[in-house]
């Protein structure tokens, strides 16, 4: 195979095991963390549905999805090894679509402040987890006297 071919598949890869990285993360943490905020909080949580629509628990869920983006940036940028942001920032704007997607396909599912906040905060904390990522590396090499 060409070598720039290698190049691009590891960029694809890499783009999507930072989309599957920050999808598996954060439905888990959703997984866990709705049910028990419904337990919790029965009068303000009285079902799944609520969560979107109440102030507090879409702060919280902000906190966790910016976490999850920035994972898959960094996850991203680590799998890229060459140009490590640049990558992460690919890897937000490709979840940035995937977002506008599902907005416009269920836009019932969550409030319209949801959806701009997460597709305001994608790019920028992907590109936060690549930053990450990148001054690992730089740290990691030895200097040359």
């Amino acid at each position: 195979m060409n070598r720039s071919v290698l190049f691009i598949v590891r960029s694809v890869l890499a783009v999507l095991a930072g989309i599957v990285t920050l999808t598996i993360t954060s439905f888990a943490i959703e997984a866990a963390a709705d049910p028990l905020m419904m337990r919790m909080f029965p009068n303000a949580l009285p079902n799944k549905a609520a969560i979107s629509h109440n102030l507090p628990a879409s702060l919280f869920m902000f906190v966790y999805t910016g976490l999850c983006v920035a994972a898959g940036g960094y996850v991203t940028a680590w799998a890229a090894r060459r140009s490590p942001v640049w990558h992460a920032v690919v890897m937000g704007v490709v979840e940035v679509a995937l977002t506008v997607v599902a907005m416009v396909s269920l836009p019932n599912v969550a409030p319209l402040r949801n959806w701009i906040v997460a597709l305001v905060m994608t790019i920028p904390t992907a590109w936060c987890g690549g930053v990450l990522r990148a001054k690992q590396i730089r740290t990691a090499q030895p200097e040359v006297s």
